[in-house]
């Protein structure tokens, strides 16, 4: 069983009694985020997906401050390197074993840059594979539709998919839906929309697109916890 708490865009927190994970902590400048930086006490990882702000957010701080490993793509981790967090680097279709678990990068279509002053490029996005408590669950990470999520399904069975439906800089709504097809996970969760007006404002779209596609749907408000086993 493992406890997943939705914190806002595309920013999931991952307990499982025993191990703690999050993702995408963008929560400092998100006008949706219930969760701070401060209140994560412990943590065993962070997983960025890519190096845009409203995805690499906190990552550093809370790297530094929880002693906790960034998990990006190379570029990416040694970006946050130089800024002294703890990283392990690694790259598309790579994966390693951690003590809380495997974790496999996958591919996603869209882009990757630390824009502030400057442009620094942060190389390839990724989705993410986990491994935890007992459960394999799918980050997309930031990705437009693409035909190889059949194969993630054909070469393991996928329990949890968060799935970006934002449209604009993502998938849209349709798009989502035909990744559920796709993946045939047990469980879909939307993430990326309603942050921002450019947006989708809510997952009511999706949820109609992707009703009998062999997937539980399961929308999350910011800040809900649910069980997953």
């Amino acid at each position: 069983m493992v406890k997943v708490t939705y914190c806002g865009h595309s920013c999931f927190h991952l307990d499982d009694g025993t191990h703690r994970i999050l993702f995408d902590p963008f929560l400092t400048g998100n006008p949706k985020a219930r969760a701070r930086p401060g209140d994560f006490a412990r943590l065993d990882a962070v997983l960025v997906s890519h190096g845009h702000a409203d995805h690499l957010g906190d990552a550093v701080e809370l790297s530094k401050r929880c002693r906790a490993p960034i998990i990006a793509p190379f570029e990416l981790a040694v970006f946050c390197q130089r800024r002294g967090a703890h990283v392990h680097g690694m790259h598309i279709g790579g994966s390693h074993a951690f003590e809380f678990g495997r974790v496999k990068l996958t591919i996603a279509h869209h882009g990757s840059a630390f824009i502030d002053k400057t442009t620094e490029y942060t190389g390839n996005p990724c989705g993410f594979l986990v491994r935890l408590g007992g459960l394999l669950f799918y980050h997309a990470g930031d990705t437009g539709l693409f035909s190889d999520m059949k194969l993630l399904s054909e070469l393991d069975a996928i329990d949890v998919a968060f799935l970006p439906i934002g449209d604009n800089f993502t998938m849209g709504p349709d798009d989502a839906a035909k990744a559920v097809e796709f993946l045939r996970p047990r469980y879909a969760v939307p993430m990326h929309y309603g942050t921002f007006e450019i947006l989708e404002p809510d997952a009511s779209r999706f949820v109609h697109r992707a009703q009998g596609r062999g997937a539980e749907l399961a929308p999350m408000e910011v800040g809900e916890t649910r069980e997953f086993s």
